[in-house]
């Protein structure tokens, strides 16, 4: 009976994280980004919607490994946290072939999806006790998880990564190192987060998640009781308090400074809650598709889809 109750506190986990990415795509207009008023060249909203679908059992599977986490009768290593996103960015590009569409959410919904699962079997299932739990997760990984997370990027091929001298994930000589020196993925983030806001989100106990994502979107729909306004106002919050490290990547750090300059004016003009603000929010995303995709906040979305996910852990349902 226990173990029908596990699965399905872990079931409810998966459709979360599969939520989350439904409803983070589906915000419009989310300026620079994929929305279901706007597509790339070779992605389109509806790959982001197979992608949403495709991660599922993944982040099932973790749940129920967190859930067993939480009752010590997994250790944090035996966890996985690695394989499972490996298996979710496989199980993304087999289904759909708009390229890589969610490497940054499932590096971020994956450790959240153990959380969850731990934070419910310990009683814990609060913003507080599901972020606790992250800190646990991330910091228990293994060199084998390393070397998975390093497979599935590669799996992914997005297309601004960085070359670094030491431990590049496109070598295989650096995933042998990493075993043989048994280096932990909690290590490679550690390494990766002065460039990249994902493995800095990681290694910052989720900061942006919990303290500027989430609040904002539960503030947001308390206060407009509308999905798509509270969705848009996360990514515009979190923008215009944190440079997106992609953009950095693509078009360096002034531009970057500059769309976080942006994303504030809107948001004290009153965003999508006042004409003004509206009007703003749509040039805002017509200016930056004339660039295509180089000056997209994509890091930006992928932290959005964390915060929903929280508010939809906690109990909120669309």
């Amino acid at each position: 009976m226990q173990e029908f109750v596990l699965s399905d506190v872990a079931d409810e986990i998966g459709r979360c994280a599969a939520l989350s990415i439904l409803l983070e795509v589906s915000g419009y207009p989310k300026p620079g980004n994929i929305h279901r008023n706007r597509d790339f060249q070779k992605t389109r909203y509806e790959h982001f919607l197979c992608s949403a679908v495709a991660i599922e059992p993944a982040m099932t599977t973790l749940a129920i490994n967190g859930t067993l986490l939480g009752l010590n009768r997994l250790t944090t290593s035996e966890v996985e946290l690695g394989k499972h996103i490996l298996q979710a960015i496989s199980d993304t590009q087999r289904w759909q072939h708009g390229g890589n569409t969610n490497l940054g959410s499932v590096l971020l919904l994956a450790p959240l999806s153990v959380a969850a699962g731990a934070a419910s079997s310990l009683g814990m299932m609060t913003p507080g006790g599901i972020r606790k739990e992250v800190d646990r997760v991330v910091h228990g990984t293994t060199a084998r998880d390393a070397v998975k997370v390093y497979e599935a990027i590669n799996v992914a091929r997005p297309g601004d990564l960085r070359p670094v001298s030491e431990l590049d994930v496109n070598s295989e000589v650096s995933r042998n190192q990493i075993l043989e020196r048994n280096i932990p993925l909690y290590k490679i983030l550690e390494i990766s987060s002065s460039w990249d806001n994902i493995s800095k989100e990681l290694v910052s106990d989720m900061r942006v998640t919990f303290e500027i994502g989430h609040p904002t979107f539960v503030k947001t729909l308390g206060e407009t009781q509308d999905i798509n306004i509270a969705t848009v106002h996360t990514f515009l919050a979190i923008l215009s308090k944190e440079l997106d490290s992609l953009v950095v990547r693509k078009k360096g750090e002034s531009a970057a400074r500059d769309l976080s300059k942006r994303a504030k004016e809107i948001l004290d003009a009153g965003g999508l809650a006042s004409g003004r603000g509206k009007r703003m929010v749509q040039s805002f995303d017509e200016d930056l598709a004339k660039e295509g995709n180089r000056l997209n906040p994509g890091t930006t979305a992928d932290l959005t889809c964390s915060s929903i996910m929280v508010a939809l852990l906690e109990g909120w349902r669309p």
